[in-house]
């Protein structure tokens, strides 16, 4: 799983909430917009008004997009499905959680909480406008925000992946039809002809005198298009991997190398075979793992003068497959530590008086097996 990205400006219900540098674009834009609207809507008011209160409304805006995430994040942990982080960004939000939903109801209910919580503010915000006709600076701030949010949430329900709708629309699919794999194709099938709809109309826009404004509807599309064909491929990428697990793609044949090797002998042997890791052995039993990165991290003076033992990286430390593990969850375990092979172990490998080394996945052998299986294009029910 890969890292969130950007500033983490701190934590609500134990979820991390981080600033992708794109957010302060946005931010400025909005904030700008809004200036000028209540410029030209209330010329009396001073600079200073205009500009704080473009900035409230913008700050607010952002946090409605905060409560629409945590919505989806309240809902997924009740679920036990962790979430590992909320990230602002140019095109809103996005809650990232460990794992996919484990059913359709599932996938229904996290989806349709993020929409619901935005009609929610919505008609929070418009009670505050009409409850207070008196006050033009709350009236102009929540009568945005109760449009906004209306906004936002009708456009999320759109049936195209990866907005809510697309995945609302994925849990109708995958609960008529029973295949998860299935249902992410045709709701990322729908999410291609509805960004693709965007572009056109948004190029249509910008060509017939609202450039900005037909620009940035085929700047979402792009995004959304983006979006989508990452989808096909995760999909295709699951499909593939269904019911595989480590044991069925380990190589038996396992590389090793003596902890007492020195470095410069070492990265002779790497130069000579092409084989980038090793397992560091001692009287028949692992002790670590030696690969080129950390070869490269001692200085290439010191090579001559130092062992694999004191570069290699410790048995407790190694990151370990069991010959049962499923290779969809291995494969996202490699991506996030970033290594390209791991060791098949019969017991994790702190229990030197027990654990043996069974042979290695590599990620190559991995996305071989997904090639192979997308040259075939063998059918999800397969």
């Amino acid at each position: 799983m890969p890292r969130a990205s950007g500033f983490r400006i701190g934590k609500v219900s134990g979820i991390p909430i981080y600033l992708h540098p794109s957010w302060f674009v946005i931010f400025a834009l909005i904030t700008f917009s809004l200036a000028t609207q209540f410029t030209q809507q209330h010329p009396g008011w001073s600079h200073l008004q205009h500009w704080s209160l473009g900035t409230l409304t913008s700050l607010l805006f952002f946090g409605s997009v905060v409560f629409h995430e945590l919505s989806h994040s309240v809902v997924a942990i009740r679920y036990r499905i962790s979430v590992v982080s909320i990230t602002l960004f140019v095109f809103g939000g996005v809650a990232r959680i460990e794992r996919d939903p484990d059913s359709a109801r599932q996938e229904f209910n996290i989806a349709i909480a993020g929409p619901l919580s935005s009609y929610f503010l919505s008609g929070v915000f418009w009670l505050l406008w009409r409850l207070f006709p008196q006050r033009e600076m709350l009236g102009a701030l929540t009568f945005w925000l109760a449009w906004v949010n209306f906004g936002l949430a009708t456009f999320n329900l759109v049936p195209g992946f990866p907005l809510d709708g697309g995945r609302i629309f994925r849990a109708l699919v995958w609960g008529v039809t029973g295949s998860r794999e299935r249902a992410t194709l045709f709701a990322a099938r729908s999410g291609q002809f509805i960004a693709y709809a965007m572009i056109v109309f948004g190029s249509w826009r910008a060509l017939t005198g609202n450039l900005i404004g037909g620009l940035w509807i085929a700047f979402i599309g792009w995004f959304l298009l983006t979006a989508a064909q990452e989808s096909v491929v995760q999909a295709a990428v699951r499909t593939a991997l269904a019911g595989l697990r480590a044991s069925d793609v380990m190589s038996h044949e396992i590389p090793m190398v003596a902890r007492d090797v020195s470095l410069e002998e070492y990265g002779q042997q790497v130069l000579r075979t092409g084989r980038r890791c090793h397992l560091v052995v001692s009287d028949e039993q692992l002790v670590g793992l030696m690969n080129v990165h950390a070869l490269n991290s001692v200085p290439r003076q010191e090579w001559p003068f130092t062992s694999v033992q004191a570069a290699m990286i410790p048995r407790e430390k190694i990151l370990w497959a069991a010959p049962d593990q499923p290779l969809l969850p291995l494969l996202e375990r490699m991506l996030a530590a970033d290594v390209n092979q791991v060791p098949v172990m019969s017991e994790p490998p702190g229990d030197s008086s027990r654990s043996r080394v069974l042979g290695m996945v590599t990620r190559d052998s991995i996305l071989r097996v997904i090639q192979t299986h997308i040259e075939f294009r063998m059918p999800a029910a397969a």
